[in-house]
């Protein structure tokens, strides 16, 4: 069978889809760089102007359309890129690693009220963890995009977790992919089991940060201390003798 030659009107209908599909591509991956940059500039702050930095790396993606195609078939949501965007919130995704638990809390908090992102839904799979044992902060916020033709709120996911939480997830997650028969019950308990240590190993890890944090502290304030009186009683150093004129006053 001879294929039928391309239309012109085929051809412009064509190159309008392209057209809109990248730019559809573009916003999530813009609305990420732009996530990244606020995450950098606090990474940068943290590195100089303070002790301690709470980020220990980020991880980004974008759905590929073969992804998002497969996730609106299973959802049965209508095949238009306004539908994908209205249904489907995770498709640019930023992941957090912080060193410990109230870091991701603190995370959240300076994305909400210093860079003044709206955050529209938040699972907090960390006060009430999945089945499976999964732990995580789940931010679905919405980033706006400004394009040539003008401003686009785009939602992005964002993940925040522990070392800990990264890496049995990361785990789990190969333990399982494109495993298709039935999970035996004996190992899904045991990933419950390494998940439930892993929160034990991120709670005694707190709990040590705090106690050596207590210790510098006090350490810092013997040394402001003894640093003080050495400087009192050092034959370099005195008090101004009062005048005469203030001693008739």
């Amino acid at each position: 069978m001879n294929n039928l030659p391309v239309t012109q009107f085929q051809m412009e209908q064509f190159k309008k889809l392209k057209t809109e599909v990248t730019r559809f591509m573009m916003m999530y991956q813009f609305a990420l760089n732009e996530l990244e940059t606020k995450i950098e500039i606090l990474k940068e702050e943290f590195h100089f102007l303070h002790d301690y930095n709470p980020i220990e790396h980020t991880k980004s993606r974008v759905k590929s359309l073969e992804s998002m195609m497969s996730k609106i078939s299973r959802k049965g949501i209508p095949i238009s890129l306004d539908s994908i965007k209205s249904h489907i919130k995770d498709i640019a995704g930023l992941r957090i690693t912080c060193s410990f638990i109230p870091d991701i809390y603190r995370i959240r908090d300076m994305l909400q009220n210093q860079f003044e992102l709206k955050i529209l839904e938040e699972k907090d799979y960390i006060a009430s963890p999945k089945p499976n044992g999964y732990r995580s902060l789940h931010l679905i916020v919405e980033v706006p995009v400004i394009m040539s033709d003008g401003k686009e709120n785009v939602c992005v996911e964002i993940q925040i977790r522990t070392i800990a939480m990264d890496f049995w997830a990361s785990l789990e997650h190969k333990i399982f992919y494109k495993y298709a028969q039935s999970v035996p019950a004996s190992l899904l308990q045991e990933l419950k089991q390494a998940a439930d240590a892993a929160n034990r190993l991120d709670k005694q890890m707190e709990r040590l940060n705090r106690e050596i944090s207590v210790i510098k502290e006090n350490q810092e304030e013997d040394y402001g201390e003894k640093l003080t009186k050495l400087l009192i009683n050092s034959p370099q150093f005195s008090l101004p003798a009062a005048s005469d004129d203030n001693r008739n006053v």
